[in-house]
């Protein structure tokens, strides 16, 4: 589960949400079932119980908190159930409304706009796989060949062409410059990758990132060390 979590979560949530969630959910998933992603919600006042989406490869799940946070609700829907889904983008976040085939209506408004396009298009992909399931070929069997009658064969007749005798070695060989341009091209190469680019707001975002991971067991000591100390590079 904590695999599934590290592919999960990105920049716009919060693994504390994530994984009472996920916590949740571990004894509600099916033999073979693996979740492909969660969306929750972020309301532009403070979300103290937010819903959540999960979608699955067998199904989606709507997760409400009741009771002040104490309990929640889940209501499933087969992917076979699922006629369609669409997302609805405005100023303060997006909506993600899917509807069965029985024509019910489901939206959980106020996500993250990036959440909810990664929702709608792991959405579309299980919706397509249903309508184009993937048919697995046949194994044939091999066919013993009989044997070719042998015919007989030709000699080959081979010229022989006489090779130039090489008295400038320094022709063929590269010269030091030539590897030395080849190192230097390789380098800035190099540099450009990384956390170069990136803005001092987009580095300390990443940073605090790295510590919400650190907090919830999610990476080890030494990994958020080696992380702050290539960040810190930069700052």
């Amino acid at each position: 589960m904590i695999d599934n979590l590290k592919k999960i979560l990105n920049e716009d949530q919060d693994p504390k949400a994530i994984e009472k969630i996920t916590a949740k959910l571990e004894n509600l998933l099916m033999s073979n079932e693996e979740v492909g992603y969660i969306a929750v919600q972020k309301k532009p006042a403070v979300t103290i119980f937010p819903d959540s989406i999960v979608v699955t490869n067998k199904r989606i799940i709507l997760c409400k908190p009741k009771n002040l946070g104490l309990s929640m609700e889940f209501i499933d829907y087969d992917w076979d159930d699922i006629a369609g889904s669409f997302v609805k983008e405005g100023i303060l976040g997006a909506d993600f409304t899917f509807t069965t085939n029985s024509d019910l209506t489901h939206t959980v408004d106020y996500l993250p706009k990036n959440q909810a396009r990664k929702l709608y298009t792991y959405a579309k992909e299980q919706l397509d796989l249903l309508k184009n399931p993937k048919v697995a070929t046949p194994v044939v069997e091999e066919v013993k060949a009989e044997a070719p009658i042998e015919s007989p064969v030709q000699e080959e007749v081979v010229e022989e062409i006489q090779a130039e005798e090489v008295t400038h070695f320094a022709e063929l060989m590269p010269t030091p410059n030539d590897v030395i341009r080849d190192t230097e091209v390789e380098a800035p190469i190099l540099e450009e990758k990384g956390l170069a680019h990136l803005s001092q707001d987009e580095l300390f975002a990443k940073l605090q990132n790295y510590k919400k991971l650190l907090d919830n067991g999610l990476i080890l000591q030494g990994e958020y060390d080696r992380l702050k100390s290539e960040i810190l590079k930069y700052l």
